[in-house]
């Protein structure tokens, strides 16, 4: 049976991950009637190399939830080794911008603290509901229709539906979301876990045509990761006998050094991956919605800012939703004023990204990390720099 009497919220958010968690935890947080409607279970996984730069990072202790991200037992990576052309270089990560460590937490990890966090703050948080699209009169979005984790089917009204619902949004598809900037999209990226070696920190592996690397995690395991182009990563694989010794082909000619210290310890999980991810940037709101996280914004994993990104576009949106909700601009005004912050937050970090993950020649690459090293530091700084949405009620938690 329909429900004959929606449930009115301020904003409905599809999705409780990266950005739909902290999207609905700001807003709560500044006193709005959130809902947020998942459809898995937490706690979970999802395909994701999981490391955070500093300025995810930065977004994590000043909303106040990076102790408990250490807490789950995500180790402080205190040190970057970069190995190129026979070097090895390691650098201590600096205190700036507030912090002087970067994590890489399993998703079950993270993914869960921040939506507890949401839900602490007066987000209703429902998992296991599906969101099977969204529901319009008069050309603007007022709400979604979906089924609870028993099948039945409800509805909830809103007057912003937020689509945080990943790569293949449900929420971009049920708009129409155009897709306004495509660029380049060949990469490859496997992953898997392994526990034995000891691991000092991150690490990357730089050869002709791939980039590997480690990410230490929880559990005293590292998130073992090879990035290629799409056509040389198919070409392993029709080689190969398994997925795994797919993986262990692209390590040992990615990260021979790597893959030798790998075989004194023990892989814990199945291989991962993914192919021809695209990079891409979509349209970002439309009369009653709006987009954010991979939902609106997706890059190759090459960079791995794709949690970051989602942080720092679910406070620009956060932000823009509450001055709206609060009468103090129009809702038109508010969202496209969030999508020209978000645009021009990810654009420097968007072309790296696509230059990268076409894998030019060894200098080039190399000088390409450092500007992203130089983006990410600015970047950083910037979010530090903001006011934090919700403080008092972060100071009176």
């Amino acid at each position: 049976m329909r429900t004959s009497h929606p449930i009115r919220h301020d904003v409905v958010v599809v999705g409780a991950r990266a950005a739909g968690a902290a999207t609905a935890l700001l807003l709560a947080r500044m006193g709005h009637d959130v809902a947020v409607l998942e459809r898995s279970q937490f706690p979970s996984d999802t395909l994701s190399t999981h490391s955070i730069s500093r300025s995810g990072v930065v977004q994590l202790a000043r909303w106040g939830l990076l102790d408990q991200v250490l807490a789950s037992g995500a180790p402080a990576i205190r040190q970057v080794t970069f190995h190129a052309a026979g070097e090895s270089v390691t650098r201590p990560v600096k205190h700036r911008a507030g912090v002087d460590h970067l994590v890489a937490p399993r998703r079950r990890m993270l993914d869960t603290i921040v939506a507890d966090a949401a839900d602490a703050a007066g987000a209703s948080v429902r998992f296991g509901v599906t969101v099977t699209g969204v529901r319009q009169e008069g050309g603007r979005v007022v709400g979604v229709a979906a089924r609870d984790r028993a099948g039945e089917p409800l509805e909830l009204d809103a007057r912003f539906v937020v689509g945080a619902d990943g790569l293949r949004s449900r929420v971009a598809r049920s708009v129409g979301a155009s897709v306004d900037v495509a660029g380049h999209s060949n990469g490859a990226t496997h992953y898997a876990y392994y526990t034995g070696p000891i691991w000092g920190g991150t690490e990357f592996f730089v050869a002709g045509g791939t980039f590997a690397g480690v990410f230490p995690t929880n559990d005293d395991e590292a998130c073992i990761w090879v990035c290629s182009t799409s056509d040389r990563a198919e070409t392993t694989r029709r080689r190969a006998s398994s997925p795994a010794d797919a993986f262990d082909r692209m390590l040992v000619e990615a990260a021979p050094d790597l893959a030798a210290r790998l075989r004194r310890g023990r892989r814990t999980s199945p291989v991962r991956g993914a192919l021809r991810l695209p990079n891409q940037v979509r349209r970002a709101f439309g009369p009653g919605w709006t987009l954010v996280g991979d939902a609106g914004y997706h890059r190759d994993a090459i960079t791995g800012h794709g949690i970051s990104d989602a942080f720092r576009d679910a406070e620009l949106l956060a932000v823009a939703l509450d001055r709206a909700l609060r009468g103090e601009v129009y809702d038109t005004a508010a969202l496209a004023s969030y999508q020209r912050q978000r645009n021009e937050a990810l654009r420097e970090i968007f072309e790296i990204t696509c230059a990268l993950a076409s894998y030019p020649p060894m200098a080039e690459f190399v000088e390409l990390q450092r500007r992203l090293s130089g983006a990410i530091e600015k970047e950083a700084a910037a979010l530090a720099a903001r006011p934090i949405p919700g403080q008092r009620q972060l100071a009176v938690a």
